[in-house]
This record gives C-alpha cells, structure tokens and sequence, in this order.
C-alpha cells in the first residue's frame, strides 16, 4: 500500500513508522512545507520519497493529512481533489467541526474519514516520530456516514493495526469532549507555567521543581503553532471548559481563604473520584478489540 503523510511531525510521523514496521505500508511519500522537514524525513528513514501534494496524493491508496488544523481546513479540499475513486484520505486533528465543513460540499468528501488519534507528546517534528505512540489508545472516527464504508473500513483496519480502540462520534461530540479532557489541560498547563515564570526570581526554584510540577506542565513545551489553532477553532467548547475549570480553581481558593478544611477536603476527596476511570485507561481494549490487533499483523 502507497502512503502519503502531508506533514511529517510527531503525530504523522509516528503513525507511518509503525505502518513500515508491521508491513502495512509497501512506500511512504511525504509532503511538507518545511523543506528542511522533509530532508530529515528522508534521513530518519520516515519516508521514502518527498514530492509535491498533487504527485504524492495522485499515486497513493492513503492520504495521512497531519498538519495544523489551520491547515489542515485550507489543504483538505486540494488534496480531495487530486484522489482517485480509491484513495482513502483521513486526518489525525484534534478539531472536527470547522475541518468537516470545508470539504462538505466537495465531489469526493465520501473519500474522507475525519480521525483524531488520543494521543501524543509534548515534542514536534520530524524527530519526534515514535515507534508504539499509538499502542493501547483510543482514536476517534468522526461522522462515519458520511464517509464510504470502504474508506471507514481501511482506517478502521489500520489503527487496530497499530493498537488502538476506535470511539465513533458526531464531529460536535468529539469537539466538546476533546475540549475537557485534551485542550483543557493544555491551556492549565501555558498558564501554570507562566504563572511560575513571572514569580520565579531565581533559577534555583526550578532545580527544586519535583516530579509534580514537571509533569503537570509538560504540556505548556507544545507547540504554540499547533496549539494555538485548535483553541481558535473549538473556542465555543473551550471557553465552556475554561469556565467550568475557573469555578472550580475558585471553589479551592475559597476553601483557603474561608479556612474552610471541611471544604477543601470535600474537594480533593471528590478529585480522588477519578482514580478508577485514569487507573482503567491502561487496559482501554476490550479482548475482542485485541484480537483484531492480533488478525491485522499478521
């Protein structure tokens, strides 16, 4: 199977490595604007071939389209429009509604299978690119009605392959969910981190930064060209989460200023809630899902 990743970055990069890796791409041909990207493509051995959209996407069964959201929304409508009846073409963003309506109305949007794989790091580029990013995470396929079902089937086919469950959901759904538990702590974790930085009077707090603090703002290392498009595009939900987090940081610091060790304990035993759900996430597959991982690599 030919492959084309438009956007060669941790995301795009990490799904075509583990596609070479189990046999699922024969050629992988990789489009990128940075032409300094793509060379180093080249070098890690993500790709095979750098060429321009219209040659790359005119040759391929699949089309990866991993760039910005900003961009993905702009490039989609061209990339559909050089596919073949059998190319399928999908696209990793973590925003759905915006994407899905700039290629609504397009001839070949039956072609089109709207994905967004739940997971990531906070590293970008080429060199990101990892093998078993995906393995044992959940991917979204939005929409599927709207898509042929041999193109829903291709991609389900391949992110079993690679190790992940598959949820299905409305494009507003996965916009609204994305935005509590993805873009949520992303916006926690630029402000933590600026809230330290503008306090921070020497160097030396950050050699005493435990465990904790680094990895709560890990996150606040993304990438702001990535970042900052998707909070544009799913401000709706975004602003609702932002709000929703802000009365409860307020709750908190009430609790504090009040004395009120009654509430405040109330609050951490009620955060403790949690633990069951994140404690499940590592065995997030059920066996028959297992099972197809198994029957796709063989």
């Amino acid at each position: 199977m030919i492959i084309t990743v438009v956007g060669i970055g941790l995301i795009g990069g990490s799904m075509v490595k583990d596609m070479r890796r189990i046999g699922f791409a024969s050629k992988i041909l990789g489009v990128d604007a940075n032409p300094e990207n793509g060379q180093r493509a080249l070098e890690l051995g993500i790709v095979d071939e750098v060429a321009t959209l219209k040659e790359a996407v005119s040759q391929s069964d699949l089309v990866i389209v991993s760039t910005p959201v900003d961009i993905v929304a702009k490039i989609l409508p061209e990339v559909l429009d050089y596919v073949s009846p059998t190319t399928t073409v999908m696209d990793v963003g973590s925003t759905k509604v915006n994407i899905c309506k700039a290629v609504e109305n397009h001839t070949n949007r039956s072609n089109f299978v709207p994905t967004h794989p739940m997971s990531g790091t906070e590293n970008s580029g080429p060199e990101a690119a990892l093998e078993g990013l995906f393995e044992k995470k959940i991917t979204i396929i939005c929409d599927q009605e709207k898509s042929k079902p041999i193109h829903v089937a291709l991609i389900e086919k391949m992110y079993h392959a690679i190790g992940m469950g598959i949820a299905y959901m409305s494009s507003d759904e996965q916009d609204h969910t994305t935005a509590h538990v993805s873009h949520l702590p992303h916006i926690a974790a630029f402000a933590l981190a600026n809230a330290v930085l503008a306090k921070n009077e020497r160097d030396i707090i950050f050699d005493l930064a435990s465990g904790g603090f680094r990895s709560t703002v890990r996150l606040a290392k993304s990438s702001p060209k990535m970042w900052g498009p998707i909070f544009k595009q799913n401000e709706k939900y975004v602003l609702e989460s932002l709000d929703v987090y802000i009365d409860h940081l307020q709750q908190f610091r009430e609790s504090i200023v009040k004395e009120d060790q009654s509430l405040m304990y109330e609050l951490m035993e009620n955060a403790n809630r949690i633990r069951p759900a994140l404690d499940g996430t590592a065995s997030v597959m059920n066996k028959k899902e297992e099972q197809n991982i198994k029957l796709y690599t063989k």
